[in-house]
């Protein structure tokens, strides 16, 4: 085999199972090899979770499709990996990183899921994460999980991995997958993205289904695409896209969605637009070596012909504070995905969650589960605490008409820019979508990246943005895995 599968795109693979040059199940065996080397040995990155037993089937089965029929389009054959709170109606587990659901299984796919597969895309597997996406307790690393392990960073093992799709970007960055799938609530593709030195996207609140996703928040939840190229992630996204009545988030996007959103890669998208740069916006949290990297990454879309509004200041930042809204909505939302799982299912409340933990300590415990009993036994699970109701008023309030939707009105902004993920602490609140691209690497290899935000439903803009940034300025590099071996 002469293809080369480190930092290969969508459409390279696909001219290439175009022309014969290799099938789907080659590709999916090459993904496999490089696990076993590189995952599971080697550095022992740790993002992959679960193998799915049927994947060289799967592809075969593609192989054979595309001889007879011809591909379904850009992702038939491509080997995907899902974080491990996404459900598959197979014979794979969804646990969220917990060994108290080391033994689910979901009855049927997520919806988005089913919308992969309808696309043919591959599902190998399953990535690690942090444990309920983060939610488990305070003073957990990111990218660790009880039934996992802790995902490493390939870049410099010292630096995070970000949370909580950390496996998600960890495997799209060691090239263990051609893409993967991520969720956030608050910078969960973001973080990992930054860190991960890879492309995520982070959808409007409503753009993609959440059925079939053990959750964290009613209302901050998403799933959202995770790759090397930001064309790649747009052809993940669009595969995911679909409606679906189940979800009342998804009355949000009627009439605001597009069928395909590879029209607007645009590699001179960052000409006239107008960004904006809260300053005021915790940037004194950076190093001097990242405040230099951001501010090299804005020279360069200035010098693409970008207006750069600085400052461009959210005039309510600093007044949000600690919110109890993902609080008191996981344990009526968690509880209400575990009855789903119909009368079989291991486990069938938060507290059934605790109690096992509690049981084995020594496996689940090994940083506590603060943030669990918290949840179990501090919020009623009925929405109608004054706390919590205040708290979702006073974000949206803060975070979305007062917040981002003032300036970027003020300012007459096509997006915000921020460095990192510093943006989710904001949108997620919000709900409003974010692109994190890479920009660089500090002194000690660790990844930086910038994130373009937007309100509602502008994807449109932000995708265009990201893709003239990194056609314009390929900034990215793969981990130097062998290195450390």
């Amino acid at each position: 085999m002469s293809f080369e599968i480190v930092e290969a795109t969508i459409p390279e693979i696909q001219a290439a199972l175009e022309t014969g040059q290799m099938t789907s199940r080659q590709l999916v065996l090459m993904y496999l090899e490089r696990i076993a080397e590189h995952d599971k040995s080697g550095l022992t990155v740790n993002s992959v979770l679960e193998i799915n037993p049927d994947a060289l089937f799967i592809a075969e089965a593609l192989d054979a499709e595309r001889s007879l029929q011809g591909p379904r389009g850009p992702l038939h054959g491509i080997p995907v990996l899902l974080k491990d709170n996404i459900n598959t109606g197979d014979k794979m587990h969804t646990s969220a990183g917990s060994l108290a659901l080391a033994d689910s299984f979901a009855g049927e796919d997520a919806f988005i899921v089913t919308r992969l597969r309808e696309a043919g895309a591959v599902i190998m597997g399953k990535a690690n994460m942090t444990e309920f996406a983060n939610f488990m307790t305070n003073g957990m690393p990111s990218g660790y999980s009880s039934r996992g392990g802790q995902v490493l960073n390939p870049y410099n093992i010292s630096t995070p991995t970000g949370g909580s799709s950390a496996g998600s970007a960890v495997a799209v960055a060691c090239s263990f997958c051609t893409v993967s799938v991520g969720t956030e609530t608050s910078g969960s593709i973001l973080n990992p993205g930054n860190l991960g030195s890879v492309i995520g996207i982070k959808p409007t609140v409503g753009m993609l289904s959440r059925s079939g996703i053990l959750p964290l928040s009613n209302t901050q939840d998403t799933a959202g695409p995770m790759a090397r190229t930001v064309r790649d992630a747009v052809l993940l996204l669009n595969a995911m896209l679909g409606k679906d009545n189940s979800d009342a988030a998804m009355g949000t996007s009627v009439g605001r969605l597009h069928e395909d959103y590879t029209v607007f890669l645009d590699p001179n998208g960052l000409e006239g637009a107008r960004i904006g740069i809260p300053r005021d916006y915790y940037f004194e949290e950076l190093t001097d070596e990242q405040s230099a990297l951001f501010n090299a990454s804005v020279e360069r879309m200035r010098g693409l012909g970008a207006i750069i509004i600085d400052p461009a200041d959210i005039r309510t930042a600093r007044e949000i504070k600690y919110s109890s809204v993902v609080l008191n909505e996981f344990k009526t939302s968690l509880n209400a995905y575990l009855a789903r799982l119909g009368p079989g299912a291991p486990m069938r409340t938060l507290k059934d969650i605790i109690d096992f933990n509690h049981a084995h300590p020594v496996e689940t415990l090994r940083y506590g589960q603060s943030t669990l009993l918290d949840a179990e036994y501090t919020s009623s699970g009925t929405f109608t605490e004054p706390q919590y109701l205040r708290d979702r008023a006073t974000d949206l309030r803060l975070c979305k008409e007062l917040g981002i939707d003032a300036a970027m009105k003020e300012h007459q902004l096509d997006a915000l820019l921020f460095p990192a993920d510093f943006g989710a602490r904001i949108t997620s609140r919000a709900g409003y979508p974010s692109i994190v691209v890479p920009a660089g690497y500090t002194s000690a290899g660790a990844p930086f990246g910038v994130t373009f935000s937007a309100r509602a439903y502008e994807e449109p803009v932000l995708i265009r943005l990201a893709y003239a940034y990194e056609q314009n300025y390929k900034v990215r590099k793969a981990p130097s895995l062998q290195s450390f071996i």
